[in-house]
């Protein structure tokens, strides 16, 4: 049995027992029951995705619609992710409803056997998907690049359309307890890219940040033992490496950590927890230097250094100048406006580059348009 098969028929062929419409498409199919409602999985062929799968875009009132509009920006990325792993990309299966009469002939009628067979819908039927309109469109849009990925499939999850409001109570149940996983954990779990790999080594590879780095949230509780989390490592180090061509993987892995464990050294608080002589929460709460605004910064500062030189030596005097600056989070007067909004921590892309300009300013260094256009702004209060 063929994955997709279209069949033609008329009326006078028809059986008796169902009369078949002119032209259908056949599915292998499971059948199974959720909420005594009969549905069906089956797979469909990735070029017939944006043919059968409608989703209407017309400007309608909420009230009307029975998903959220398409968010175009993120289709491109989507695509782009089908494209770049042509051999290692994961769809979910897609969710819809078909709102034609179908038939299923089992292989059995019963057993395990019954619950397999053969689906046909017919050619004149509507599909609207349920869950899955960002895939559907970045599918749509990786075909017009290669097509030759038509013959691959996706899962498809497939209920019998009972109107508008039982479409509108699926999206928000299948919506209901969706929760995307913390960042640090994807980035745990990341085999693919560069960035993660290196963040992990960095973590790995150093008994004094493998301690302090919280791997899995994304957020620490004021009773966590760790200081940072494994997203804001990998967001300061991918800063500390951007623009760095031509290094393989592992050489960039050692540069950062030789970096990193230099910063660590100008830093007695962060020696401290790792000894255990105070807790992290306690280092959090005093000081600004052991949250991911401040490792952000330091991961922008470097990329200055390293791009001078990526000798340690060249760059390792110059890092002294950290020990001079005031990091207590009580000195409202270098802070407020810059990391802090309100005595709380700002991690926005503007405090970011304020903060950068305080330690650029500690270690002698000039700052560059962008940081120098940021500054005047908040020396004259518009930020």
């Amino acid at each position: 049995m063929t994955t997709t098969q279209v069949q033609e028929s008329t009326s006078d062929a028809a059986p008796a027992a169902r009369r078949a419409p002119a032209y259908e498409y056949s599915f292998p199919a499971i059948r199974g029951v959720q909420a005594r409602r009969e549905f069906y999985v089956t797979m469909f062929p990735l070029r017939l995705i944006p043919r059968l799968f409608l989703f209407d875009e017309e400007e309608l009132q909420p009230t009307l619609r029975a998903q959220r509009t398409l968010n175009r920006a993120r289709v491109p990325e989507i695509a782009r992710y089908i494209l770049d792993n042509p051999d290692g990309y994961v769809f979910s299966a897609l969710t819809a409803s078909v709102d034609a009469e179908i038939h299923f002939e089992a292989l059995a009628t019963e057993g395990p056997e019954g619950r397999i067979g053969l689906l046909t819908i017919p050619m004149s039927a509507r599909f609207v998907i349920n869950d899955g309109q960002h895939r559907r469109a970045a599918i749509e849009q990786a075909l017009r690049e290669n097509p030759e990925i038509g013959d691959e499939s996706i899962p498809v999850v497939l209920f019998l359309d009972v109107g508008l409001e039982r479409c509108q109570q699926m999206f928000t149940d299948l919506n209901r307890y969706a929760i995307r996983p913390a960042r640090s954990l994807t980035i745990l779990y990341d085999q693919r890219e560069d960035a993660a790999q290196i963040a992990r080594l960095v973590v790995y590879r150093s008994p004094r940040w493998q301690n302090l780095v919280e791997m899995e949230k994304s957020n620490l509780s004021p009773r966590s033992r760790k200081l940072f989390t494994l997203s804001a490592l990998y967001t300061a180090t991918k800063t500390l490496l951007e623009g760095l061509d031509g290094l393989e993987s592992e050489e960039a892995a050692d540069i950062a950590i030789a970096y990193w464990n230099a910063v660590f050294d100008l830093f007695p608080e962060w020696q401290q927890v790792y000894d255990r002589k105070v807790t992290a929460g306690d280092i959090r709460r005093d000081f600004l230097h052991s949250h991911g605004i401040v490792l952000h910064a330091l991961g922008r500062t470097g990329n200055t250094l390293l791009r001078e030189s990526r000798k340690p030596r060249d760059w390792l005097k110059s890092l002294a100048g950290l020990k001079e600056i005031d990091w207590s989070r009580s000195n409202t007067a270098l802070w407020e406006g810059r990391a802090l909004i309100g005595g709380r921590v700002s991690k926005s892309s503007t405090n970011v580059v304020l903060t950068t300009n305080v330690i650029r300013h500690a270690l002698g260094m000039s700052l560059g348009p962008e940081e120098q256009r940021i500054e005047d702004a908040y020396m004259r209060g518009d930020t």
